[in-house]
């Protein structure tokens, strides 16, 4: 006989919990751009209310990474090719301004985070951790976007990021993709490092660019 999933108390702890799974879920890619979510079957896994993981969703719906359908439940977002376009465009204007503002602030300590991230990001990539390497991947960029003086800036960013984690997770489960963004990274930290902050912009536009190509064949693909 299974045993009985064990129950945690308080309501944002449960709730927490259950953003936390549906996250990793997403970035794993269990959940596939226009899945349903299942939210009996989260609560029973979870050993949870239905109350908490709606809560989570709620969260999630305003984050863009699902949506909900009237009388249908909640779905992982779906994009089409011009939503990318624009939510890419949107991250290259508010990028490069936040990397202007943030690169000359950054310390020995600092850079070496990214670097670290950098390395983490390699060593996921070759162990064909996806969900891994996505976190890495995050740390690489935000640790060289945010600063403490634009909160509202890194706020949009990370929202834009948010909407399009289900696509990223599923480019990020090709070999070549993977590898690829170890080399842009590799670049990007080697301008960092110089604190050429045109040439960290324009390298970051290549990998934001490619990403963009890259997203744009799979949404082709499953259309």
């Amino acid at each position: 006989m299974r045993p009985s999933p064990t129950r945690r108390n308080g309501p944002g702890t449960t709730a927490q919990h259950a953003l936390e799974h549906l996250r990793r879920a997403i970035v794993a890619g269990r959940y596939r751009p226009g899945q349903r979510v299942l939210q009996e079957e989260i609560a029973e896994t979870l050993g949870v209310s239905l109350a908490p993981v709606r809560e989570a969703l709620r969260v999630l719906e305003q984050e863009g990474q699902v949506v909900y359908l009237p009388r249908r439940g909640y779905f992982i977002t779906e994009l089409y090719v011009e939503d990318l376009q624009e939510i890419y465009a949107l991250r290259q204007l508010l990028e490069e301004r936040a990397v202007r503002r943030a690169l000359p602030t950054l310390d020995h300590d600092a850079i070496e985070r990214i670097a670290l991230a950098a390395r983490d990001c390699a060593e996921a990539a070759e162990r064909g951790d996806v969900a891994a390497e996505l976190e890495a991947n995050r740390r690489f960029h935000f640790g060289m976007l945010d600063s403490p003086d634009q909160t509202h800036t890194m706020r949009l960013i990370r929202l834009l990021w948010d909407s399009t984690e289900a696509y990223r997770a599923m480019y990020y489960n090709s070999a070549e993709e993977r590898a690829t963004t170890v080399h842009a990274h590799d670049d990007i930290l080697d301008a960092l490092r110089r604190k050429d902050i045109d040439e960290v912009v324009a390298k970051l536009d290549e990998h934001r660019e490619r990403a963009l190509r890259v997203l744009t064949g799979i949404l082709s693909d499953d259309g």
